[in-house]
């Protein structure tokens, strides 16, 4: 907001240079971004007084003046004649420079010599006048350089208000900061001006159908206005702030707005059918022509101000066109109003109407300042245009607006907060100095009651927030928190994603992060049946796009779309894995059900190109080494991989559940060829996921280990004979289940299914490691635990040996 330091002035007396002044507000929360020193671009300019005034010999359109700087008497020839003898008006002496680029000259003008130029408001470029020579006040006195004389200069702040800080969006409301701040006196102006005889009850009334929308809705009635160019005080301050004058009807309620921080409008009241105001929503598809000349139609929800037929303004957004106030206006209808913010937001932003009003309103004004500035207002109009006030006013109040009251305020708090021991009469002054009524109570509580104007103070951290800019950011000293900072435990699951990742790094994957949306026909490329959860997705409410429509319910279908990204780029080999939720809808009503998971996929050469090692493809295989290496080094040896697996995108043959004790945990295999082609994929990859939340339950991160034995060991293979439908895993586990002391390990080395081996069977080769910790084997201790370990295999699992 830009407010002019000369304009400040009528409110307070500012003895601090403009880079001080601007420095103390943005320490006190007032950001000044910008300051700006303005002059007029004229120069040699300055008060004369017309002596004599006679007509030019040898023009009808001309006269020759004789006009008195006080020290000189000069010859002028001029060709205004709205100047008569003893005015007093700006002269451009000879050598002056005026805007347009031309210098003023000594000359002779039809054969009479004229020493400068007598100007006009608009030919200094300090106003649109152009009718006429400029008639300055009277006690001028002659021979002052103009820009003096009337106080053009001005520092024009640049303040950046703060959406809380509705109050400060006016001359006033930066005065009563600055008086704060440097202990000044704010004066505000006072109004006095005259009413008529005429009641305004018998010329118009309000009626507010919508209280929540517009609380408070005042009115008044100004008769016999004049409508003219408004004086040059109030343009000159209008101007400075970027605001055009128009006239000084409407000139006033702008002039009112800054400097009390009020919007005002004014309706030209032989417009207003019935002569009275219905405030109203407005009916759906309703037009309405605005005073941009634009059309527009509005909503159910617009607020509206009304005559009693139509529409007449958008409430505190803008004026109508056929209601303005215009040259031939000789009664207005002058509306002070508190709108209800929100309201007014949502219409604004809607509309794509950001008025000056509208900035105010849906900020939050002073309800209680709505009387004030309407007097203000009418006081001025009253003033400048020659009419005189209806008697009264109508304030239509039906919805109170709650201002807080006795907010606590504890002495303790405010020294706890800011970290020093103020004394309590110092915040005792901060506050009043801020217009703020203090209570004193018992050991050191106060009840503080803000202004009205104070929209933004609800609670006793608002009272200390003032407290602290007030007496200054920066002499609050710099203080170490009196409280022990603890170290928090870190998470299990947060643990286990750390030494996981690192561990697939290792392995040579590389971490993936995708969005977590994916398209809705995802779970149909899945070839998902009717009835899984997984078809349960969250839909979004605003995709960007249709392949980002729904939340998704496996990591699987993002790390194939992955694939197909990479491949389409000419990457077919990769080794990728993520860590992220899934999503799954619950009943109506519910929050869907988040999964922390983890997902991988291997595809393309086992290896990088390498002479030693062309062609050959990664596998199944690979990805369940990785995993079993994964789990080895996170010491979680329930691990099982069981081949009872009904997944639709994974191969029959070629998938299984992996599985921690009891709990199943995910899946691995090689992805359907359905699949693949249904998403354009040519190579075979290989996939697997897990449930992280269950797997956190298994991990517990604690290490056990025993001594390395300095004992050789000893081994023993055996090749066995089993049936098709048995696992390699269910033998190892009947040795391990035995809990021979010696055995340190089972292994296979070799599977066998062809000539020699009868149909359905299989050969499957282990090795059996044995070693003891305090002593070198001998083949009876070996072969004693051997034999029983074999024997134990046979019986229960049916296999002979080869």
């Amino acid at each position: 907001m830009f407010v002019s330091l000369r304009w400040l002035r009528d409110y307070v007396d500012i003895d601090l240079a403009p880079a001080a002044l601007a420095d103390s507000l943005t320490m006190a929360g007032l950001e000044v971004d910008a300051i700006r020193e303005t002059a007029p671009d004229f120069s040699r300019v300055v008060v004369a007084k017309i002596l004599s005034l006679k007509p030019h010999p040898d023009s009808e359109k001309l006269s020759l003046c004789e006009v008195t700087t006080g020290a000189d008497i000069l010859p002028i020839v001029c060709g205004a004649t709205n100047i008569q003898v003893g005015d007093v008006v700006p002269l451009a002496l000879v050598g002056a420079a005026i805007p347009g680029g031309y210098s003023i000259k000594s000359s002779r003008i039809r054969g009479e010599l004229s020493e400068g130029m007598l100007c006009s408001e608009e030919e200094l470029g300090i106003g649109p006048d152009r009718s006429g020579i400029m008639i300055l006040p009277s006690e001028l006195a002659p021979g002052q350089d103009l820009i003096d004389a009337l106080d053009l200069r001005d520092v024009i702040l640049d303040i950046g208000i703060t959406p809380n800080r509705s109050d400060c969006l006016s001359v006033i409301g930066v005065a009563r900061e600055i008086a704060a701040i440097t202990g000044a006196k704010l004066r505000t102006p006072e109004i006095i001006f005259t009413e008529n005889e005429e009641d305004i009850n018998g010329i118009t009334s309000v009626e507010i159908l919508d209280p929540d929308l517009c609380p408070r809705y005042t009115a008044r009635i100004v008769k016999n206005v004049a409508i003219r160019p408004s004086p040059f005080w109030i343009r000159r301050r209008l101007e400075s702030v970027g605001l055009r004058a128009i006239n000084n009807v409407v000139d006033v309620t702008n002039f009112v707005m800054l400097e009390c921080g009020q919007p005002l409008h004014a309706f030209d009241y032989r417009f207003l059918k019935e002569g009275r105001i219905v405030v109203r929503k407005s009916h759906p598809e309703e037009t309405f022509i605005s005073l941009d000349e634009k059309e527009r139609t509005l909503r159910a929800d617009t607020l509206m101000i009304c005559d009693g037929v139509e529409p007449v303004a958008i409430a505190g957004i803008m004026g109508g066109l056929h209601s303005e106030v215009k040259a031939d206006t000789r009664m207005v209808l002058l509306e002070s109003a508190y709108f209800d913010p929100a309201s007014i937001r949502k219409s604004s932003r809607w509309l794509s109407m950001s008025t000056d009003a509208a900035f105010r309103f849906e900020r939050g004004i002073d309800p209680e300042g709505v009387v004030r500035a309407l007097n203000r207002a009418a006081q001025l109009i009253a003033d400048l245009s020659g009419g005189t006030v209806c008697r009264g006013y109508v304030d239509q109040y039906p919805r109170k607006v709650e201002s807080p009251r006795d907010i606590p305020l504890r002495i303790s708090r405010v020294r706890d907060i800011l970290g020093k021991n103020m004394d309590p009469s110092e915040i005792v002054q901060i506050l009043e100095s801020l217009e703020m009524t203090v209570n004193k109570g018992d050991d050191l509580h106060y009840r503080i009651t803000p202004p009205t104007f104070r929209v933004d103070i609800s609670r006793e951290i608002d009272l200390i927030e003032e407290i602290a800019r007030l007496h200054g950011y920066d002499r609050i000293p710099a203080t170490r928190p009196a409280i022990s900072i603890l170290s928090m435990g870190q998470d299990r699951r947060k643990i286990l994603e750390e030494r996981i990742r690192t561990l697939l790094n290792g392995y040579g994957y590389s971490e993936v992060i995708t969005y977590s949306f994916i398209p809705a026909t995802a779970v149909d490329d899945l070839g998902l049946p009717a009835g899984d959860e997984r078809r349960a997705a969250v839909a979004i409410r605003n995709p960007m796009t249709e392949e980002q429509s729904v939340m998704r319910t496996t990591m699987t279908y993002s790390l194939l779309d992955t694939m197909r990204k990479n491949a389409n780029a000419g990457c077919f080999d990769l080794k990728i894995f993520e860590m992220g939720r899934i999503y799954l809808a619950r009943q109506a009503g519910m929050l869907p059900l988040e999964k922390n998971s983890i997902g991988g996929l291997l595809t393309g050469a086992r290896y990088d190109d390498c002479w030693h090692y062309s062609g050959l493809a990664s596998d199944f295989f690979d990805l369940k080494g990785c995993l079993e290496g994964l789990f080895e080094h996170l010491k979680m040896t329930s691990l099982k991989f069981r081949p009872d697996l009904q997944e639709p995108f994974l191969h029959p043959g070629r998938s299984c559940r992996i599985t921690v004790g009891k709990d199943v945990i995910g899946f691995l295999g090689e992805v359907h060829p359905d699949v693949l082609a249904r998403m354009d994929l040519k190579n075979r990859a290989t996939v697997f996921e897990m449930d992280l939340d269950i797997l956190a339950g298994h991990f517990s991160g604690a290490l056990s280990y025993r001594d390395i034995s300095k004992f050789p060991s000893s081994s023993r293979d055996v090749a066995f004979l089993i049936a098709q439908d048995r696992t390699a895993e269910e033998i190892i586990q009947i040795s391990l289940d035995m809990h021979e002391e010696l055995l340190e390990k089972v292994c296979v080395f070799d599977v066998y299914g062809g000539t020699g081996v009868p149909e359905g069977m299989t050969s499957l080769g282990l090795r059996f490691s044995y070693r003891a910790h305090d002593r070198t084997l001998t083949d009876q201790d070996i072969g004693q635990a051997h034999n029983a370990i074999v024997r134990r295999i046979m019986e229960q699992s049916g296999a002979k040996i080869r």
